[in-house]
């Protein structure tokens, strides 16, 4: 089984080689340190594994087996942020542990992971401690040798890494401390990263005290944003695309992992990608882009049989609350759970199947194979800032024509179908303005907001719809095992007034968005 913490660290390194001679200072009185504890010495022997190409190098992941010090074995090491990275532990063993192999499936493909550097560390490890004797910090100076191939480098660096639930602010306490000693922020975002660069020399060349991290190195999250390159449309275009693909990937060990909102944000990665398709069908051929589409549709609604539920769940669950006791009648939350737990099962195995399987990997593919060579039509040669309001524009019109074809209708079951239809237009013309706001600017961003204000306002009364057929169903249910429905009922009223609460006001929000010199600013 996997273990996974949150590591808080900060590297440095000496600036000159008088300062690498006098060593750390001694921290304590810096911040809250009020001793620093020698924990000896222990040595290191790291394998690194990545791709022949280094796709985990490049969006800053490592993969690595370690021999020696008290957390011998396998560590996965995927950013959050800058400084900040979760490391996900396995037993020692001979190969890379399926659970770690499938963290990596949406990058590594087909390619192999392969040992690429060899690092041989001696540590020095002090633990930075409070005025009670608890641990704050750990402290260590390492002394590393890397190899790769034939060619070898040699550096000295210090980290220090927060113990858990301790103020990062304590970071900046000790940067400031070591820069009047003469070390300096690594930057080298990793040990991995240093050692791709460093040798890349030639094989016994002295390495620079700062060498940078190189290009392939580079995480993803350090990147700029997709450049539009020419300021033409496909430009543009194939950016966003490319944002949204990298989306996809980074997402796919977080819904593995099961990280909050993980799931929800991979499903809108691929309505983006797929809206954008339909958006700016002028710019990309569709011959190529509409079968990638249905696959995005394919994946997306195999994701969203768990997120669906649960979105479903906390909505029933908050209005459950919301009731005075009176109207609690019967074994309401017992019936929920086991309504909600029937529903539920294998929807996760169901979701980790799809991202496992060839199907997915080969959309990943496809996305890359677009990207590398876009079926661009003429209108992509075209200067962005006048071929995408027209797009956006399109988008807009197709939705009033939705929602004011739905608020011409009596109220009832057809009503709800047209505003649900609504609301995925809303999707659609939100996600072709914020595609466009890079080059169209403000009056893009502006409709995006106005847009969005609708899409919310339709997404709570089509969550209303879906939620009274479920409180029916559980009303059902209840009736036949010999419980009391009243509180089933009661609920389904409360989501039928809100549900009519959303249709009357509408109007209102609709009308700001289609104020006409919203659009005239995109014309």
């Amino acid at each position: 089984m996997a273990d996974t913490k949150r590591e808080i660290e900060r590297k440095f390194e000496f600036t000159k080689a008088s300062a690498a001679r006098r060593g750390v200072p001694d921290l304590t009185g810096t911040a809250a340190i009020a001793a620093v504890s020698d924990q000896g010495t222990v040595d290191l022997d790291a394998v690194y594994y990545d791709t022949p190409d280094h796709r985990l190098a490049a969006d800053g992941l490592t993969l690595r087996r370690r021999t020696g010090g008290a957390d011998a074995g396998w560590h996965l090491k995927l950013p959050v942020s800058p400084g900040v990275r979760d490391e996900i532990a396995a037993a020692l063993s001979d190969t890379v542990p399926v659970q770690l192999a499938a963290l990596l499936r949406s990058r590594v493909r087909g390619a192999g992971l392969e040992p690429q550097v060899r690092l041989v560390s001696s540590r020095r490890v002090s633990h930075l401690l409070d005025a009670d004797g608890a641990l704050l910090a750990e402290l260590s100076t390492d002394t590393v040798r890397a190899e790769r191939g034939e060619a070898t480098a040699g550096w000295t660096e210090v980290e220090v890494e927060l113990a858990d639930g301790i103020d990062p602010r304590l970071l900046d306490a000790v940067e400031k401390a070591f820069r009047k000693a003469g070390l300096r922020v690594s930057d080298a975002p990793s040990k991995l990263a240093r050692a791709l660069t460093e040798t890349e020399a030639e094989p016994g060349a002295e390495a620079g005290a700062g060498a940078g991290t190189g290009a392939e190195a580079e995480p993803a999250a350090a990147r700029p944003a997709a450049d539009p390159g020419d300021g033409t449309a496909g430009a543009y275009v194939l950016a966003y695309l490319r944002e949204q693909r990298d989306a996809l990937v980074t997402l796919d060990p977080a819904v593995r992992r099961g990280l909050p909102d993980s799931v929800h944000q991979m499903r809108v990665a691929t309505r983006r990608l797929r809206s954008a398709f339909k958006t700016y069908r002028k710019v990309l051929d569709r011959a190529v882009t509409d079968p990638i589409g249905e696959e995005l549709r394919f994946l997306a609604a195999e994701l969203g049989v768990d997120r669906d539920q649960e979105v479903l769940l906390d909505r029933i669950q908050g209005h459950l609350d919301e009731l005075p006791r009176t109207l609690l009648i019967g074994p309401v939350r017992g019936r929920l759970r086991t309504w909600n737990n029937s529903r539920r099962s294998g929807s996760r195995r169901r979701a980790l199947a799809v991202l496992d399987s060839a199907r997915h990997l080969a959309l990943l593919d496809s996305l890359d194979a677009l990207l590398a060579e876009p079926p661009l039509r003429k209108a992509a040669g075209g200067r962005a800032e006048r071929v995408l309001p027209t797009a956006v524009l399109r988008d807009y019109e197709r939705l009033a024509g939705r929602v004011e074809g739905a608020l011409a209708m009596e109220a009832g079951g057809e009503r709800d179908v047209a505003l649900h239809e609504a609301r995925k237009a809303a999707k659609r013309a939100r996600y072709a303005a914020e595609a466009a706001t890079p080059a169209v600017g403000k009056p893009a961003k502006r409709l995006g907001k106005a847009v969005k204000r609708v899409q919310t306002l339709l997404g709570d009364h089509q969550d209303s719809v879906v939620a009274r057929e479920a409180l029916r169903g559980l009303g059902v249910q209840a009736a036949g095992a010999g419980e009391p429905s009243f509180t089933w009922g009661v609920l389904y009223a409360r989501e039928e007034a809100l549900a009519e609460r959303r249709e009357r006001e509408l109007p209102d929000v609709w009308a700001k968005t289609s104020e006409p010199g919203l659009r005239a600013a995109l014309g």
